[in-house]
């Protein structure tokens, strides 16, 4: 089968295409035809070895894991004898998380692990998009916040994969939702929910007093510091990226002030409280109430060009990788 294999950190040059070995299942496990992964800034992160406290999980000097890749969509192939979720033939939505091992065509994994049914109304490639930014938005949005009908949430970086899917589960809370983001994805974001759009492009939000209860920065360029003019008395700034000066606030300012600033790295969670995530995000889509913003799809063997494209910076939603 064909795989993403890499030796070592570095820029997209260092995902290579090579042939591997098609794994079979063992008595507990399934194998997933994959059809479609995608491209993160998680994964490019994952990639460089970025920040570098990060390599303790992927690997102080050299990845760890040689095939890349956190989430997939595909069908089961194969099941083996003590299999009792899953069936041949069913369409599969799976997180791998640090075990990685999507960049390929085919994947074991246990049954126990994070693996849920596909609803019938999305393509994989809309399947698998959602994952990451999915799964991130809703557990800041239910377990670092607590948001309200009526609540003034400001989304930073709200076209990206986080921040599209931020907006949309903010509205379906309740909330008042102010999307930052360039003047050209402004249909995009107001397409999805957001009540008014504020273009970083022209400082909007730097010359806004308006006050929030929540901002998310989902993109981690705004920085605490920037934010705190626009929160409200007791509003919360949250963000995923961890960067010294968040580290310093929230050792040592935090306890002391009425506006917080909360950071989760929302992927290294207890399974069950990231499959309980995945779920919800599962059965949003079912019923129509999340949708997927995809902005380009590549073939495995465009793989780094499709991380080239993510380390612009300028994607619009996500990245997907079609496999099959």
């Amino acid at each position: 089968m064909k795989s993403i294999i890499v030796n070592a950190y570095g820029g997209p040059e260092v995902l290579k295409l090579k042939n591997t070995e098609k794994p079979t299942p063992k008595s507990n496990e399934v194998l997933i035809k994959i059809q479609a992964t995608s491209v993160t800034r998680a994964s490019t992160m994952m990639r460089t070895g970025t920040p570098y406290f990060g390599r303790l999980f992927t690997g102080i000097s050299k990845p760890k894991v040689k095939t890349p890749g956190t989430d997939l969509a595909g069908i089961v192939e194969a099941i083996g004898a003590e299999v009792t979720n899953f069936q041949v033939g069913e369409k599969v939505i799976a997180a791998t998380d640090l075990k990685c091992g999507a960049y390929a065509e085919y994947i074991c994994m246990s049954e126990n692990e994070m693996i849920v049914h596909q609803p019938e109304n999305i393509s994989a490639e809309e399947a698998t998009g959602i994952v990451d930014g999915g799964s991130t938005a809703i557990a800041f949005l239910t377990e670092q916040v607590t948001i309200k009908a009526g609540d003034k949430v400001l989304i930073n970086g709200a076209s990206g994969s986080i921040g599209s899917a931020a907006i949309q589960l903010a509205k379906e809370f309740g909330a008042e939702v102010t999307a930052v983001c360039s003047g050209k994805n402004s249909s995009l974001v107001k397409e999805l929910g957001a009540d008014q759009v504020l273009d970083y492009t022209k400082n909007e939000l730097a010359n806004n007093s308006e006050q929030f209860d929540v901002i998310f920065d989902t993109v981690g360029k705004l920085s605490f510091r920037k934010a705190k003019k626009n929160l409200s008395v007791k509003g919360v700034y949250l963000t995923p990226v961890m960067e010294f000066p968040t580290l310093m606030h929230m050792l040592f300012i935090n306890p002391f002030s009425k506006k917080k600033l909360k950071f989760a790295a929302t992927g290294l969670r207890k399974q069950d409280q990231r499959m309980r995530d995945l779920l919800k995000i599962t059965d949003l889509l079912a019923n129509n109430k999340l949708k997927t913003v995809i902005d380009k799809v590549y073939t495995l063997e465009q793989i780094q060009d499709a991380h080239k494209y993510v380390d612009a910076g300028h994607k619009r939603g996500n990245v997907i990788i079609k496999v099959a």
